[in-house]
């Protein structure tokens, strides 16, 4: 009974962060957000409404679609356009995403692999529904007898999202003309004072990937996952002040804090997938099994 309550937690975790695709969700009042044509994301309703005021940057909503002006036609006009439309929405208490403004910048395209058309304001993402990415390190040891224990970290309680909840041993957004692999080793160093010679042999392993909606907006989120095992004599140390602590934990306590309000819930998804692809979670003992697969590789739209 006992695993049968873990594995309803962990469905419950995965229908959560993968809300807008379920019925009832806000997904049918959505306005598709276009550029040139192309889909990059689902603006809500009242965001729509806001964007009405902009017609110089953004055509009144036709055809079940918000569009940038046709006028704003390279990259460059796009993103310093839309820029300006956020300052100015930054004086709008009701966006409260806005609030947590990071300077940071993050490409808008239709799928990872195309070209960006635009940067935009990490902390405005949501407002527009458009794709963000990310890199996620599992870090792990194998002790001499075979035994996997997992690095993770405790957030700062100052963090403006997810204060004080547990996540990977480092993890970080993927800004505009960033590469993967550099994000992976800067996220290490600073986080977690992982040496770039250690962060470098990190294994990329998988894409984990949701669209959930809450009360700011729409979260269309991907996650490049690497793993990388430790060595058995070195302890990750508070960097750059994102993390309070960390912590060395059996597989079994890794995997009971799972389903606890304890964990960030998208990198409780990055620990449940290296459980699974570690043959810590079986299909013959595990009922939820497919369940869980799928819900943790969903295509964003």
């Amino acid at each position: 009974m006992a695993n049968s309550a873990w594995s309803e937690k962990i469905l419950a975790l995965l229908r959560r962060m993968n809300n807008f695709y379920l019925p009832g969700s806000g997904r049918a009042a959505c306005y598709r957000f276009e550029i040139d044509g192309a889909q990059v994301g689902w603006i809500p309703p009242d965001v729509a409404s806001l964007l009405t005021r902009y017609p110089e940057v953004f055509s009144p909503p036709q055809g079940g679609a918000v569009s940038l002006c046709r006028s704003l036609d390279s990259y460059g006009k796009r993103s310093e356009a839309v820029d300006a439309v956020l300052q100015t929405l930054r004086q709008d208490s009701s966006l409260t995403c806005l609030r947590g403004w990071r300077d940071e910048k993050y490409s808008v395209m239709p799928k990872f692999s195309d070209p960006p058309l635009m940067w935009m304001e990490r902390a405005a993402t949501c407002l527009f529904g458009v794709k963000r990415y990310g890199v996620h390190i599992n870090g792990y040891t194998v002790s001499d007898s075979g035994e996997v224990s997992m690095w993770l970290a405790r957030r700062s309680p100052h963090k403006q999202t997810y204060p004080g909840l547990l996540d990977n041993v480092a993890a970080g957004g993927l800004a505009a003309g960033v590469g993967i692999k550099h994000t992976l080793v800067k996220e290490c160093q600073e986080e977690a004072c992982i040496p770039a010679a250690i962060a470098e042999k990190a294994h990329p392993v998988t894409t984990v990937s949701y669209t959930y909606e809450d009360e700011e907006g729409v979260f269309a989120e991907s996650q490049f996952v690497f793993d990388l095992e430790l060595p058995l004599e070195f302890k990750p140390k508070v960097g750059d002040g994102e993390v309070q602590d960390f912590y060395l934990l059996p597989i079994d306590k890794v995997k009971e804090l799972l389903s606890t309000d304890d964990f960030k819930p998208n990198s409780a998804m990055v620990v449940l997938d290296f459980l699974i692809r570690h043959s810590f979670i079986e299909p013959d003992t595990e009922p939820c099994y497919q369940e869980f697969v799928a819900g943790l590789h969903q295509t964003l739209e």
